[in-house]
């Protein structure tokens, strides 16, 4: 059943990207996220409520630091949406499995220092290999992007999944302190919100445009209930196979991205596209594989 869950999650957060850009020919990225915020802040109270899990929290600012970068995230995610083919964008914002294989490896040889007592980390080959076929997926993922000068989208989309992967480290953190996940989320929401709010007073607002302005609700209604589908799927994962099974299923979404594409925007991509997703999705996996096996249990990523 949690294999379900984590099926109906990912097709819930690749629907939202739908709505996003849809939404983003008469938002720009930082009312997007101010409005998604705004409606999650409802939602994720209301659930807080049902649950009898009380708000007030004893880690400030650690919050404070995974709303900002969840948020810095979110915003690079939603204008690679605007600017992007949605599946390229949701490819690269999944490399946040890749980016955290990467900062493991970088990690230890940054930690190190020489001495009798510790010697030099192991040479992690699979992690290493692992990183450098992600980032040989997005050379060839972006390219086609490049022909049509949609590079700094393309940056920014890359950027959105290594903020992504902070983000994930932090809830790591917080969920090891005994953070119940709506009371993390709830925060995150009034991060976007105020987050979102504050950057519109640089980039100003767009004019209101009337009834298209009905696709801000299903943002924040797909992206709660992606989240609540997700923690579902991960709390009924039982075994370290089964977390392992949801975690990788994850990747379903860029194939459900990858049909809206397609079917609704009418997006081509060609076949060097298409390999490179292939290997960034493959790459994540098993990063998901190799950090399922030195920290079993971890918490769900979120969008």
């Amino acid at each position: 059943m949690q294999a379900l869950w984590m099926v109906l999650a990912a097709f819930l957060f690749a629907s939202m990207g739908v709505c996003v850009k849809i939404a983003s020919a008469h938002f720009n990225a930082a009312e997007l996220v101010c409005y998604r915020g705004l409606i999650g802040i409802v939602i994720l109270w209301l659930l807080a409520r049902s649950q009898r899990v009380a708000l007030a929290t004893r880690y400030p600012g650690m919050h404070a630091w995974r709303s900002l970068v969840g948020v810095a995230s979110l915003g690079a995610w939603f204008y690679a949406i605007a600017h992007l083919p949605l599946a390229t964008a949701m490819t690269l914002n999944y490399m946040s499995s890749v980016w955290i294989a990467a900062f493991l490896v970088g990690g230890a040889l940054l930690a190190w220092r020489p001495s009798a007592a510790s010697p030099r980390p192991a040479f992690q080959g699979p992690l290493v290999l692992t990183v450098l076929t992600g980032f040989v997926g997005v050379v060839m993922m972006l390219r086609p992007s490049l022909d049509q000068n949609q590079a700094f989208a393309g940056l920014i989309g890359l950027m959105s999944g290594m903020t992504a992967a902070f983000a994930y480290m932090q809830v790591v953190a917080l969920s090891r302190l005994g953070e119940p996940e709506s009371r993390t989320v709830f925060y995150f929401a009034v991060g976007s919100a105020v987050a979102g709010g504050t950057a519109l007073l640089v980039t100003g607002t767009s004019p209101w445009p009337g009834w298209p302005a009905l696709w801000l609700l299903p943002i924040g209604v797909l992206a709660a209930g992606g989240q609540l589908c997700m923690t579902r799927a991960y709390a009924s994962a039982k075994t370290q196979r089964g977390t392992l099974v949801v975690a990788n299923l994850q990747y379903s979404g860029i194939v459900f991205a990858a049909i809206y594409s397609v079917a609704l925007f009418g997006d081509q991509l060609p076949p060097m596209g298409w390999i490179g997703m292939v290997l960034i999705v493959g790459s994540g996996i098993v990063a998901t594989v190799l950090r399922t096996r030195a920290a079993p249990g971890a918490p769900a990523e979120e969008h």
